[in-house]
Order: structure tokens, then C-alpha cells, then sequence
């Protein structure tokens, strides 16, 4: 880089030249703001970066070289040159049949790979019919009550030619194993399914609330589909570490690595205390960010995040497997920055917001429809969000160099600046006993509700702008075109698992749920039970059943 001397030169012409140039100019007009900052709490944005601010950059340590530790630039030795991301729309419609007919219409447009979105009960581990389901069958995404549903949802979709993200977390063994039988049916070898299951159930207990069990059988499950995933299906990403959900419920770009990777810490620690060899496992985790709308700081993010991942796998598990130390991602643009007001606005929101993903070398990326912020995306807005990522990909050229923001002083200060405050929130963790005691004392809960509430309160004293809700308003007439779940669809749900009961062999269920049953209660992998259940059409709020009576029901406030 530049020696000692050159360095202090530097200085000494930054400084003369705030004192000669910038000073009477501020004196005369000042600034647009006292101080700029990033979204990350309590680092300023300096007006000027030079050389002098990434004195100490090792090259070789600290950036290498694409595909090579630690990371930063990339997991990919050709980057977008060989592959472009994979480029994804997360879809779920009321029943299996029009998410068929959804999942159809973007392979048709473009799409590269499939998002599935389910709907709460499902992410419950509700049948459609329970009494807790009531109303909210396919509201938020698909219903699946069992086998037959998926079967339906792939009609006509070769599994051996698609990848698949599952959103789902508690009941993700029992969606997995659905997958996977599906994928028998056609006749399509394990190994060559493709997809990710979000399977993170730490998570809930911070953000969502979409649990079922007690940590501890959660995290057996887990570390059950790790151990089954690696001899079974090695191409299925195993779990999808979120700090997505994390930074919407109002976390900081730094809280959003260190509680993100943290999670991740828990995972491995379990895996391997189950006896599970890091480096058999390992290869198949993957994570999922969010992008906002401060570009340089969530391109920094990513870099710093792949870069952390790669030293904490060395550090504290020595891993010698280099896909070990590989940080995988997907990213999803975020939905807590979109507007009723204006919502056009949110299709410039999203654009920005998948060019950082992009610049930040994303593996897989999803893009809001315009309207999220009123209702499920309409065919039109989906379409609309799809096209950015094709304009993204073939048109701005982001994709044609590997890390293009590379050597910005700026971005390289943010990228060292963003990796220490992580650092430092993960020691923290550590000394609070771990993501899982952390969690249960609410002490990670909080740190993002202080955020939270000090961004609500930047907003509402017009500190800081949204364009269109603070400033830069209009009058708007007219509704939107909302794309709305038929109240129908529960009925005609509620019809299709009553079918699948009468339909199926009972005798074949009973005996797949009783033993299912009794490998919970022991210490087998249980995800060969689950598959023959769901390959019996046992249900899903079945199996989840099952496993509760063996399990339990986690409580919030109960200890972890």
C-alpha cells in the first residue's frame, strides 16, 4: 500500500486542505447536516476518506483474492462471470394449486429459482382444519397439510431442474421430507436436489415467533437434518442462518452480522457436541441477509460479514475444509423499508436496495413486489421486482467485475469498522453465556428494540426522510389493485386434507406416527421417520403433534 512517509504526507494534506478549502466554504453555507452517519449506531460518515484511513489494510489478509480466505471478495473464483445469483421470488398462493400456477408464471418469466412462502398455520405446524388455523389458512403464503399438497404445488416441475428456498423454521424437518419425497416420486436422485430450508429456530425466539418446541429438541431436529443432509441429500442447504428478520425487527447493519453469525456459532457448537465432524456439516450451512438502502454501508456488510464468518470458523472450530469457511448467502430486500404512500417510490427502494446485494456478491437474491407494504404482490408487481434483477444482471454491468467497490477507501474503513463492532457485539454474546442464554435473558431482544425505537423516533421528529411518509407528500386518490386470499380458500383446504384422510392407508399412518414417536423419545435421527410418515400422508400438524406430546411447547419467558 503506502509507507509510513507517504502515509503522514497524506494527512498533511488532508488537514490543510479542510483548514484552506472546506473551512471558509462550511463558515460561509455549512453543511446539509451537522454530522452524516451510516445506519450502523454511532459511526460518522467522514467527509473524505484517503489512504491514511485503511493504513493498517493487509492486502493478502484482509481481502486475497476471490474464491480465496478470507473471503471478503467473495466465495467464487469467477464471481458473476461464470454464474450470475440466483434470482428468486418468494411465492406462496392460498393453495398448492395456485402456487403451481405462480411458480409456473416466473419460471416462464425468467425466474432462476423458487422462494416458497407458507402460509401460519403450516409454519405452526397446523393442519388447515384445527381450530387454531381459523382464518389464516393461506393468508401469508401456501397451505400445506400433507404429501398431496406438494405433489401439487410441483406439478410439472422437474425438482432435478430447480433450486428451492423454503421459508420455514419449526416444522422444516416435516416440509424437507416432503420435498424429498417428492422429489423420490419423479424419480429424481437425492443428490441432485437443490435449495435451502430456513430451518432457524433461534431466530424465532428473537424476531418472529413462529416457534413450536423448546430450544433444545429444536436444535436436535436441527442438527438431525445436518447429519441426514450430508449423507443424503449434500446439495440441500441445511439451514439458512437469518439475520433477514433480525435487521427488520429494527436491528443495526453490525447487530445484524454479530446476532446473525452468532446463531450460526450455536448451530455448529450443537452440531458438533452431537457428534457431527464440522467439516462434514459445515459445506451446507448458508445465511440470509437483508439490503436496505444505504448502499456502501450493506455492501461493507456483506464483505465484512464473509470475511468474520471465515475467522470464526478458524478460530474456534478449526475447520480445515475451505467450504467450511465459505459464508453462502441469500438476500432479500428489505420489507420494513416499503411504503403505503407512494408506492411506486418502492420500486426505486428496491432497485438500490438489490444493487447493494449485487455489489456485496449475493449468491441468491429475492426482490419485494412494490405493493408488499398493502397486500401479497400482484402478478404485475412480482413481474416488475424480476425484471430489476434481469435489468441488474444484463444491463448495468455490476456483474461483469468481481467486488467492483474493492480499494474504496471508504468502503474498505466501513467494511474493517462493521467487522469490529460485530466482533465486539459477539464478545458480548459470549460473555453473556451464548446466542441461547442471551437470547433467553432478552438481552439480544433488547439491544434491537433500543434501535428499533430510536429510528421510530428520527422518523417521527423528521431527522431522518422517508420520501413520501416525512416529506416530499402528496394526495393520493384511488385504490391499488391488492391481490387478496379468497375467504373460500379455507373451505376448499379444510375439503382436500378431509379427502387425504379417507384416501389414505390409516393402518400405515398409525404405525409411522407411533414410531416416529418413539424415536423422538430416544436418541435416533428422526428424519428417516418423518420421511416415511409424510410418504404415509401422515399431516403436517400430525407429525408436529406427535412431536409435541414428546417435546413439549415452548413458552416464551420459560428457560431455554
Amino acid at each position: 500500500m503506502f509507507d509510513p512517509d507517504e502515509l503522514d504526507e497524506i494527512r498533511e494534506a488532508k488537514a490543510e486542505w479542510e483548514a484552506e478549502a472546506v473551512q471558509p466554504t462550511v463558515d460561509r453555507f455549512g453543511e446539509r447536516k451537522e454530522t452524516f452517519t451510516t445506519d450502523t449506531e454511532g459511526h460518522e460518515v467522514d467527509r473524505l476518506y484517503t489512504p491514511a484511513d485503511v493504513a493498517d489494510l493487509d492486502y493478502e489478509a484482509d481481502l486475497g483474492f476471490p474464491g480465496r480466505e478470507p473471503y471478503t471478495r467473495g466465495v467464487y473464483s469467477t464471481g458473476y462471470r461464470g454464474r450470475l445469483w440466483t434470482m428468486r421470488q418468494y411465492a406462496g398462493m392460498g393453495t398448492a394449486e395456485e402456487t403451481n400456477e405462480r411458480f409456473n408464471y416466473l419460471l416462464d418469466e425468467g425466474q432462476t429459482g423458487l422462494s416458497m412462502a407458507f402460509d401460519l398455520p403450516t409454519q405452526m405446524g397446523y393442519d388447515s382444519d384445527a381450530a387454531m388455523a381459523a382464518g389464516e389458512v393461506g393468508k401469508t403464503g401456501v397451505a400445506i397439510d400433507s404429501l398431496s399438497d406438494m405433489e401439487t404445488v410441483f406439478e410439472g416441475i422437474p425438482l432435478d431442474e430447480v433450486s428451492t428456498s423454503m421459508t420455514i423454521n419449526a416444522p422444516a424437518s416435516v416440509l424437507l421430507a416432503m420435498y424429498i419425497a417428492v422429489g423420490d416420486k419423479q424419480g429424481v436422485d437425492r443428490e441432485e436436489l437443490r435449495g435451502t430450508i430456513q430451518n432457524d429456530v433461534l431466530k424465532e425466539y428473537i424476531a418472529r415467533n413462529t416457534f413450536i418446541y423448546p430450544p433444545e429438541p429444536s436444535m436436535r431436529l436441527i442438527t438431525d437434518i445436518f447429519e441426514f443432509c450430508a449423507a443424503e441429500v449434500p446439495n440441500f442447504n441445511t439451514i439458512s442462518i437469518s439475520g433477514y428478520h433480525i435487521r427488520e425487527a429494527g436491528s443495526t447493519a453490525a447487530q445484524e452480522i454479530a446476532f446473525t453469525l452468532g446463531d450460526g456459532i450455536e448451530y455448529v457448537e450443537a452440531a458438533i457436541e452431537a457428534g457431527l465432524d464440522v467439516d462434514e456439516f459445515a459445506p451446507q450451512l448458508s445465511f440470509f441477509f437483508a439490503s436496505y438502502n444505504n448502499i456502501l454501508e450493506e455492501v461493507a456488510k456483506f464483505r465484512a460479514a464473509r470475511r468474520l464468518w471465515a475467522k470464526i470458523m478458524d478460530e474456534r472450530f478449526d475447520s480445515e475444509n475451505p467450504k467450511s469457511k465459505q459464508l453462502k448467502f441469500h438476500t432479500q430486500t428489505a420489507g420494513s423499508t416499503l411504503t403505503a404512500q407512494q408506492i411506486e417510490n418502492n420500486v426505486v427502494r428496491v432497485a438500490y436496495q438489490a444493487l447493494a446485494a449485487v455489489l456485496g456478491g449475493t449468491q441468491s437474491l429475492h426482490t419485494n413486489g412494490k405493493d408488499e407494504a398493502i397486500g401479497l404482490p400482484t402478478e404485475e408487481s412480482v413481474r416488475t421486482a424480476l425484471r430489476t434483477q434481469q435489468i441488474l444482471a444484463h444491463e448495468s454491468g455490476a456483474a461483469d467485475t468481481i467486488d467492483p467497490l474493492a480499494g474504496s477507501y471508504y468502503v474498505e474503513s466501513l467494511t474493517d469498522e462493521l467487522e469490529r463492532e460485530a466482533r465486539s457485539i459477539i464478545e458480548d454474546v459470549d460473555e453473556r453465556g451464548g446466542m441461547r442464554r442471551a437470547i433467553e435473558n432478552q438481552w439480544v431482544q433488547r439491544q434491537i428494540q433500543d434501535v428499533a425505537f430510536e429510528r421510530q423516533r428520527e422518523q417521527e421528529a423528521g431527522e431522518r426522510i422517508i420520501v413520501g411518509v416525512n416529506e416530499y407528500e402528496v394526495e393520493e386518490e384511488g385504490q391499488q389493485d391488492i391481490e387478496e386470499v379468497d375467504e373460500a380458500v379455507e373451505a376448499a383446504q379444510q375439503e382436500t386434507v378431509a379427502a387425504v384422510r379417507e384416501e389414505r392407508d390409516d393402518e400405515a399412518v398409525e404405525d409411522a406416527l407411533q414410531a416416529l414417536a418413539d424415536a423422538a423419545a430416544g436418541d435416533e435421527n428422526l428424519m428417516p421417520y418423518i420421511v416415511d410418515a409424510v410418504k404415509a400422508y401422515a399431516t403436517t400438524g400430525e407429525i408436529c403433534d406427535v412431536l409435541r406430546d414428546v417435546f413439549g411447547e415452548y413458552q416464551p419467558g420459560s428457560s431455554m
